[in-house]
């Protein structure tokens, strides 16, 4: 239809414009890079050059184009940031946490007694005189306290 204007085809013009324009600019330099004698700078330049012609024609400059002037995908950027944030959150307070769930009490749900069932046997310090029988396991006392057991 004549006289009808698109501002979609006009963005994505002038989108596959610049495109074009930097790879034809990013393969002149290629090419006086390579009459320099200097072969691999140039193809990697070349190489380089190509990915916006590349992607003008895979068509990711015209979804990048719709995108980039659709309120609905800035919003959907915004959310998909929100959920990143409080993603990173609980992960940051579960580190903090030390990987435990807290509950009402304070203490792990499934915490079980160390003296029920020890998994390795413990040397008692020889008892003399002067030492009290409290003292042998006054480490193994801080070490709970330490866990909150």
């Amino acid at each position: 239809m004549e006289g009808t204007y698109h501002p979609d085809l006009e963005d994505r013009m002038l989108a596959e414009t610049i495109c074009s324009a930097v790879s034809v600019a990013g393969l002149g330099i290629a090419a006086i890079t390579a009459y320099r004698k200097r072969f691999l700078s140039a193809a990697r330049i070349a190489a380089y050059s190509l990915v916006p012609i590349g992607l003008v024609m895979t068509g990711a400059v015209e979804w990048l184009v719709d995108t980039a002037f659709s309120p609905v995908a800035w919003a959907g950027f915004g959310v998909l940031g929100a959920a990143w944030l409080l993603f990173m959150s609980t992960r940051a307070v579960e580190r903090r946490r030390g990987g435990r769930k807290v509950t009402a009490g304070g203490a792990e749900p499934g915490a079980v007694a160390p003296a029920s069932s020890p998994s390795r046997a413990v040397t008692a310090k020889p008892q003399t005189g002067a030492t009290p029988a409290g003292d042998d396991f006054s480490d193994i006392e801080a070490i709970l306290k330490k866990h909150g057991i």
